[in-house]
């Protein structure tokens, strides 16, 4: 499996004839989210998300994709409790899909659901929701799931035209985010881009009021509002290693650094039985 896909192990098409007696027993907690430092957000999630996190842009290619960031270290999630719970508020969707994501065809017009089978609530002793049954069918829980990634994937292509426009505008620049530990370790998080303020007040006003007509002059805002949040990713490290307090962080300065890859489309060939999909 791709290591791009962050979360997912071994994501396979649900069929009938693979899972037929598959069950998924909810609260086994994030744990399977406790190695990533960022994931993808929609901008339908900055709203929700803007008070818990630092919502920054990663590179995809050509594109830009929204994230947020979830650690200062490669392989570290500050916001994973010991018990697997979340230490936040708002959890994001990318999250809470999971163990299910969408596989799309090569043409791209049909959508496979697929589960991660490395998921510890997944089971065949029918703790949980049921995925099929008895008659082979796809449940009522499984259709729910369907909708989830449906309303997940049109929010994608509407993130994506948002940030295709905020290329178009030249509005983002390469930052960094600099932290000075209590015991003067410096740590310096890269590869991201935030709105440049002074570009986006240079906008002619009609490209100001194309933004503000279609709520996307908010997201900007929530977006430079969540540059705060850096603050809490250094508390969140500070307390992990159970030191004192820490002073506030620095500003994040301009600097030119490869951002992370976003998350590729998950991979997965046919199984026997009925693959559920989406056209």
């Amino acid at each position: 499996m791709s290591t791009q896909l962050l979360i997912y192990e071994t994501a396979v098409p649900v069929s009938s004839g693979r899972h037929a007696k598959a069950s998924v027993e909810a609260g086994k907690g994030y744990g399977f989210a406790r190695k990533i430092n960022s994931v993808p957000l929609m901008a339908v999630e900055f709203p929700q998300a803007a008070a818990d996190y630092a919502i920054v842009f990663a590179s995809s290619g050509d594109a830009l994709v929204p994230v947020v960031i979830l650690g200062a270290r490669q392989n570290e999630n500050l916001y994973v409790n010991d018990d697997d719970s979340w230490k936040a508020t708002y959890i994001p969707a990318f999250i809470r899909r999971y163990p299910f994501v969408f596989s799309a065809s090569d043409d791209g017009k049909t959508f496979t659901l697929c589960v991660d089978e490395a998921f510890q609530g997944l089971n065949f002793q029918g703790r949980g929701q049921a995925l099929f049954g008895a008659d082979g069918k796809a449940t009522p829980y499984v259709d729910n799931v369907l909708k989830f990634l449906q309303e997940y994937r049109l929010q994608f292509e509407r993130t994506r035209a948002f940030c295709t426009k905020l290329k178009a505008l030249d509005l983002v620049e390469p930052m960094q985010a600099q932290f000075t530990l209590p015991q003067g370790e410096k740590m310096t998080l890269t590869g991201f881009h935030v709105v440049d303020r002074a570009r986006l007040k240079k906008l002619p006003g009609d490209k100001l009021a194309e933004l503000a007509a279609t709520d996307e002059l908010e997201l900007l805002y929530l977006h430079l509002q969540s540059m705060r949040n850096f603050n809490a990713v250094k508390d969140r490290l500070v307390r992990s290693r159970a030191e004192p307090a820490p002073p506030p962080a620095e500003e994040p300065q301009a600097a030119a650094a490869p951002a992370p890859a976003a998350p590729a489309p998950a991979a997965g060939g046919r199984r026997k039985g009925a693959a559920v999909t989406s056209g």
